[in-house]
């Protein structure tokens, strides 16, 4: 399961892939680049839905929601988590 620092981590990847600026990102989504700064680093405690959605349509990614495994991960299960 991702939580905020991962998801944090991953918006810094692709933004830079992207060559995108957090300036950049944060006028084209509209949420501060205080806040954009926060979430790739780690030190956002929280981050409303409207705000985290509006920032991965910018730099292309999206949440996807499924039901949650309450067992260990089988080999074929990391795979597919690292290959999405």
């Amino acid at each position: 399961m991702l939580d905020l620092y991962d998801i944090g981590q991953k918006v810094l990847e692709v933004r830079r892939l992207a060559k995108l600026t957090q300036p950049e990102l944060a006028k084209r989504s509209g949420v501060s680049r205080a806040t954009i700064a926060g979430l790739e680093n780690g030190k956002l405690n929280e981050l409303g839905v409207i705000k985290l959605s509006k920032i991965l349509a910018i730099v292309g990614l999206d949440l996807h929601l499924g039901t949650a495994n309450r067992t260990r991960p089988t080999l074929e299960d990391l795979q597919r988590e690292i290959e999405s």
